[in-house]
């Protein structure tokens, strides 16, 4: 096993740190922090502003570690996603999700490995929470999608193609919050692969107490994972509102530093027929969110075997959305991108797994056939 220490993921203090731990100045935090965010390269002797000897020393101690990239599998309509292998062997999933005009388009980075929430409309939730991922492998993703692309070194706003990013893929980030807000201040950084934080929305299921400090230390966009427009339907559908309740979680919202109609935080709705689909549902909606600079994301919903729920007919939706509209809020009805390949809203890594266990059972199955074939 190597036991050097991946710089990926140490902040700039932590960085710092490392560096003056072996006798080096500031300036050498600097180099590295260009070539490994800006650059990106991951072989110290590429470093050629760093001394051949210096490089030698650094590899000894360091390494650059992306996570490995086990699977990479391109939808129909050229959503792309990637099964990532960290050094424990556990796995999270990443998407990369085009624009319409396939110019520009958003990562989806994942912030635990399974999750803890058990939301019932959730396939990804239907899995236990393993662990948190750490600030190098929430980094790591990106910088792996980046690598895909070939988007090194850092290109300016106007041609990069990963040129968003959502904390929206398995886990709730606000669970994992310090090693989340060490990974989107390193992605923000304008001296390295600097992505706006105007371009970073973090969702949260509505983790009420870490929803202040987010917006106070990160300042990026909140989604918000809504659903429903009482506590009796949200509880059903999200255990977590029985711990932050509609009321504390509509507070939470009102006092998100640096919400403002230039900032609206958007409210994600999954659309499940007969279940919070109603025009009485869309009005009721627009009273609980009354004076809130906001908008709304409709999810058709994505059914799976054996789910209770299923999508909202698309008339429905449509009303649903002509009701928000017509009063002033944007809810444009979010096109499902990628289901082909299960990235689409819900479906991260729970898929892959299970095809893993059927083909496991699979080969078990071909021994076991074959035994008896021996035997015979």
């Amino acid at each position: 096993m190597d036991h050097r220490v991946n710089l990926i993921g140490l902040s700039r203090e932590d960085l710092a740190a490392t560096m003056a731990a072996i006798g080096e100045k500031p300036f050498r935090a600097k180099q590295l922090w260009h070539w490994l965010y800006n650059r990106g390269e991951t072989d110290f002797s590429r470093m050629t502003s760093i001394s051949k000897v210096m490089q030698a020393r650094l590899a000894e101690r360091f390494q650059v570690k992306r996570p490995t990239v086990t699977r990479e599998m391109l939808s129909s309509d050229t959503t792309r996603k990637w099964l990532f292998a960290f050094d424990d062997g556990q796995e999270a999933e990443t998407v990369y999700i085009p624009d319409e005009d396939e110019a520009r388009g958003t990562a989806c980075l994942s912030s635990q490995v399974g999750c803890t929430l058990t939301c019932r409309f959730c396939h990804t939730g239907t899995q236990v929470l393993v662990r948190n991922l750490t600030a190098a492998e929430i980094v790591g993703q990106f910088m792996a999608a980046r690598d895909s692309y070939g988007e090194w070194p850092t290109p300016d706003d106007s041609t990069r193609l990963l040129s968003n990013i959502v904390m929206m893929g398995m886990g709730e980030p606000l669970y994992n919050y310090d090693n989340v807000a060490t990974a989107l201040k390193i992605l923000m950084d304008g001296e390295g692969i600097g992505i706006s934080r105007r371009r970073i929305t973090l969702s949260t299921s509505g983790v009420v107490p870490m929803m202040g400090r987010c917006g106070a230390e990160l300042g990026v966009n909140l989604a918000v994972s809504l659903h429903a427009v009482t506590d009796e339907v949200r509880s059903r559908l999200m255990p977590i509102n029985k711990k932050y309740p509609l009321a504390e979680l509509m507070r939470a919202c009102r006092d998100y530093p640096g919400a403002s109609n230039a900032r609206r935080i958007t409210f994600e709705y999954v659309m499940l027929k007969g279940v919070n689909d109603s025009a009485a549902d869309a009005r009721a909606l627009m009273k609980l969110v009354a004076g809130l600079p906001c908008k709304f994301n409709l999810i058709p919903f994505n059914p799976w075997p054996g789910v209770e729920f299923e999508c909202s007919e698309p008339r429905t939706i449509k009303a649903f959305s002509d009701i928000l509209q017509d009063e002033g809020y944007s809810a444009p009805i979010r096109k499902s991108r990628g289901a082909d390949i299960l990235a689409a809203c819900g479906q991260l890594k729970s898929d892959s797994k299970r095809e893993r266990c059927s083909q496991m059972k699979a080969r078990l199955a071909a021994g076991i056939e074959d035994d008896h074939q021996t035997q015979g």
